[in-house]
């Protein structure tokens, strides 16, 4: 079966936003998120799994509350920054029942195998331990789309531009068939004021968010199309800004519990 992301390019454009200046705003918001939920968990962590580790300095912040932090990541330089491993999250073996916390920032939502993801995370997940994250998903960037409709008109071709994202709804089905307990996932939605096309693009890149599609075109826009995208962008906007939209899904799994007591997850 043909792959839709292609993997080497979304390891390169982590690497290049990485040494150009990586766009933490959105990862960062999530990664907050995530530890503000940790924290009503009635539980203590000893051995976590951090997939997905653009700024060191989320370990230090994941150590002040978990015994012992291991990290990977889909691009070599982020991954060597933290001593951790490089992996493709769906061509990856984990050692077996070795974490009790696996968090997951920004990195599933450009996999080709999703459910084999998860189903890897809940092999190295020890039973009735917590898999919790955030990935990008829904209706992000319909700004974004709208301008690369106009685009296509004026290249007279529908080409994919803007990666596919899973839905919310679809996200708790797809823990439960990889063998998770008690999914809960909500969707959070940031929206960002930007003055023209080109800086949302910009921020794209430095956030390596722009396209890894497989079947992506493999020549930039005309100068033609390339105007046409930034006059509907601007369009869609208050004629000084646009508001452009991102979708985050946040989700939190357990593992089964087995012979013990399950321990439910507490909302606020």
């Amino acid at each position: 079966m043909a792959e839709l992301f292609d993997n080497h390019l979304r390891a390169t454009r982590r690497d290049r936003a990485a040494s150009t200046g990586f766009e933490l705003f959105l990862l960062e918001r999530a990664f907050k998120d995530c530890m503000e939920r940790l924290e009503i968990v009635q539980r203590t962590f000893a051995r976590a799994l951090l997939i997905g580790c653009p700024d060191p300095r989320w370990l230090a912040v994941l150590r002040t509350s978990v015994d012992a932090v291991d990290a990977c990541d889909p691009g070599h330089v982020f991954a060597q920054a933290v001593g951790g491993l490089q992996v493709v999250e769906d061509r990856w073996s984990p050692p077996a029942a070795a974490y009790d916390l696996v968090l997951a920032i920004g990195t599933l939502d450009t996999v080709n195998d999703l459910p084999g993801t998860f189903r890897a995370v809940r092999r190295t997940l020890a039973p009735d331990r917590l898999f919790i994250g955030a990935m990008s998903g829904g209706e992000t960037v319909p700004q974004l789309r709208g301008a690369m409709r106009a685009a296509d008109q004026i290249a007279g071709e529908a080409l994919p531009h803007v990666h596919p994202r899973i839905e919310a709804a679809a996200l708790a089905p797809l823990l439960s068939a990889a063998g998770f307990a008690m999914p809960v996932v909500d969707v959070d939605r940031a929206q960002v004021a930007y003055r023209s096309f080109d800086r949302l693009v910009a921020d794209l890149r430095a956030m390596a968010a722009t396209n890894v599609l497989a079947a992506r075109p493999r020549r930039p826009l005309s100068r033609a199309a390339w105007q046409a995208a930034a006059e509907s962008f601007a369009a869609a906007g208050d004629g000084e800004r646009t508001v452009e939209t991102f979708e985050t899904l946040h989700f939190a799994a357990w593992t089964p519990a087995g012979a013990r007591g399950k321990t439910a997850m507490t909302r606020a």
